[in-house]
């Protein structure tokens, strides 16, 4: 059975306390390159081996425009993605920018597809879009810090993702045939409920380093709940300050 739909105030301790456990169990098993994996996406061990996995679903070779998070636990993916031609939009840290977006075309790098992937490297690079210049996107690769076998994820806690693809479903670029993915370190999937609130999406599928594991129907957002946007949120994201100024 799927996660229960529960209110903002009552889950923040509970996705927090479930972070904790996942940070410490990939700490503990040295799963992690890089330090501490607290605090953030975990740049997991393994993460070629499930870009290679992620590479082999149909999904993958039928999308031509992937949307990927800037996290170096996905960086494999997404230099793979531009190495094969395909188009990907990574958005810009915390979405505080006009244009939001970083737009990694493969036919106009002027760098190897392994450094233009990189978030550092694509901040000089690439040049930034609104949502507006978006095409539609056929594959959503995002991060977590742990995810349940029905597709409910956690990030780190910031709600960016959220809002990305709560943006992508707003302008009508993603749909019932966009395929959301999430890379992971085998520990980070977790048999536990993770309870969910209206901005949260689900996981079509997740790919680890040894299986692809197909989850339940997915949930995702068909637009942005602005009720459940925070004034601080609202004040530091310019587009929603501009789609807000619209309604």
């Amino acid at each position: 059975m799927r996660s229960e739909t529960v209110p903002n105030t009552d889950v923040d301790e509970r996705k927090n306390a479930i972070r904790r456990q996942v940070w410490n169990l990939l700490d503990r098993e040295g799963a992690v390159i890089g330090g501490s994996s607290h605090g953030r996406i975990p740049n997991f061990v393994g993460a070629d081996g499930a870009a290679d996995q992620l590479a082999t679903m149909p999904a993958w070779h039928d999308a031509s425009v992937i949307k990927a998070v800037p996290d170096k636990a996905q960086l494999p993916a997404r230099a793979r993605a531009l190495r094969e031609g395909k188009t990907v939009y990574m958005a810009v840290p915390k979405l505080a920018a006009q244009h939001p977006f970083y737009l990694l075309d493969p036919t106009e790098l002027t760098v190897p597809a392994q450094e233009a992937a990189s978030s550092h490297t694509a901040a000089e690079v690439a040049r930034t879009v609104g949502v507006d210049e978006l095409r539609p996107v056929d594959l959503i690769i995002c991060g977590s810090v742990a995810v349940n076998r029905n597709g409910v994820r956690l990030g780190k806690g910031a709600g960016y993702s959220d809002i990305e693809v709560a943006l992508l479903a707003e302008a009508g670029l993603i749909g019932p045939h966009t395929t959301i993915v999430t890379t992971v370190h085998p520990l980070q999937v977790i048999d536990w409920d993770i309870p969910e609130t209206k901005h949260d999406f689900s996981v079509d599928f997740i790919v680890t380093t040894d299986e692809v594991i197909a989850c339940a129907p997915p949930r995702r957002p068909t637009g942005l709940i602005w009720d459940d946007l925070a004034p601080e949120q609202l004040s530091a994201i310019p587009v929603l300050q501009d789609m807000h100024g619209r309604r």
